[in-house]
């Protein structure tokens, strides 16, 4: 990681020069998974709405499991949790091409998209998990804020870079080779740098070693209220994520083109990426909250024009001022929910954030696949506008909440 390494040499000194490439790469399958199964789906099978039924299927799954699987890190640790969830997801991967190219029905597809999504590896929340603990023991104390900070930045972007990368290497493999290609390359890479990452030895960070035991908050503290708009805005991004892609793929999809829909979302990574990864150079004075609610809006003025577009020129442009406000917009949501985490349920917090995006991402797929097989692409294209217009009206939420007094001095730091 360049920018933490700039930042503070001790923490990559503690990491390990390998981390920060492995936490990356393991992440991938994660962002690939609810766009592989649509595009293998409708493929194979030849309907959008199935298609998006199996990335909502996929959503489900990781909406039930992943908070469930970080209260599980947070009890027994990393490592006896990730290596079985991680062989058994890049199992249930493999298998699915050969599934869906079978005569099996419609039913087993989507029971098998819930268990893909139910063991789906989260590495993003529980690489900040173990980051956060190095952090605490490694680095001095005067110090230790403004490298939080800068890390959670990093976290941030390099999700954000990985849910855009995702969806254009599913689109890439799906024109140049096949729609399987895709799904299997993301089994191996489960198979291999997931569980390269489980064993790595960072995760040795014992559960509760930011906090003792005795300190943890309980469960009632995730559900305060400044930290429900955070995980809604998330949710709002996910949306926004499922309906741009799905709309996408309707719209060339008219023309015979729907496997070239990943290369046109990797248009919105441009800006994104650098933007995100710019975040942590904003003056603290551009409060967490003011950029949520500054690139929310540029979201979603970008989603209205996006909504009008009738040429692969107009979504070109559109997606490309898209980037400039999700990424920045999706680091906020990230660095928000570090900072109010509760005790004790740092990795709950960020697979609670994590499965918002997937679960969001999921369902936009399935709804917005139903509009653009009953009404058409041009009416698909309305629905990344109306998730932008989420993330917006949880920003305001957010902004209105009552904050504790410790939360105000957070969010104003």
């Amino acid at each position: 990681m360049s920018y933490a390494g700039s930042r503070d040499h001790a923490l990559l000194r503690h990491a390990g020069p390998t981390y920060f490439p492995l936490a990356f790469i393991a992440r991938l399958p994660f962002a690939m998974m609810v766009v592989g199964v649509l595009t293998l789906v409708v493929a194979e099978r030849g309907s959008v709405t199935l298609g998006g039924l199996n990335s909502a299927a996929a959503g489900i799954g990781t909406a039930v499991a992943g908070p469930l699987l970080g209260a599980a890190v947070d009890r027994f640790g990393q490592r006896r949790v990730l290596v079985p969830v991680g062989l058994l997801n890049a199992a249930l991967l493999g298998s699915f091409p050969l599934v869906v190219a079978s005569s099996a029905a419609d039913a087993a597809v989507l029971a098998l998209s819930v268990l893909i999504g139910a063991t789906a590896p989260q590495v993003a929340p529980l690489s900040r998990t173990r980051l956060v603990a190095l952090i605490r023991r490694h680095i001095d104390k005067d110090r230790q804020e403004k490298t939080l900070s800068g890390t959670m930045a990093y976290e941030s972007a390099a999700d954000e870079t990985v849910f855009i990368i995702g969806p254009f290497v599913v689109g890439l493999l799906a024109s140049a080779i096949a729609p399987w290609v895709a799904i299997t390359g993301a089994a191996a890479i489960t198979f291999v740098f997931v569980t390269a990452f489980a064993l790595h030895p960072t995760g040795r960070v014992e559960p509760g070693a930011d906090k003792t035991a005795e300190q943890q908050a309980p469960v009632r503290e995730l559900a305060r209220l400044p930290l429900v708009t955070v995980v809604v805005g998330t949710l709002g991004v996910g949306i926004f994520f499922g309906a741009t892609l799905t709309s996408l793929t309707g719209f060339l999809a008219a023309d015979g083109d729907g496997d070239r829909a990943g290369l046109f979302y990797g248009v919105m990574g441009i800006g994104s990426a650098v933007l995100a990864l710019g975040s942590a150079a904003l003056p603290q004075r551009f409060t967490l909250r003011a950029r949520w609610l500054t690139f929310g809006t540029l979201l979603l003025a970008a989603s209205i024009a996006l909504a009008f577009a009738r040429s692969e020129t107009d979504l070109v442009i559109a997606l490309a001022i898209l980037g400039l406000g999700v990424g920045p917009t999706l680091v906020t949501l990230y660095s928000l929910a570090a900072q109010l985490s509760p005790t004790g349920r740092s990795a709950t917090t960020m697979t609670m954030l994590g499965s918002a995006i997937v679960v969001g991402q999921a369902l936009a797929s399935a709804v917005t696949g139903a509009v653009v097989d009953q009404a058409g692409a041009n009416a698909g294209l309305v629905a990344p506008a109306l998730a932008a217009a989420l993330v917006v009206a949880a920003g305001l939420a957010h902004t209105t909440a009552p904050q504790h007094v410790e939360e105000r001095e957070l969010l104003a730091a």
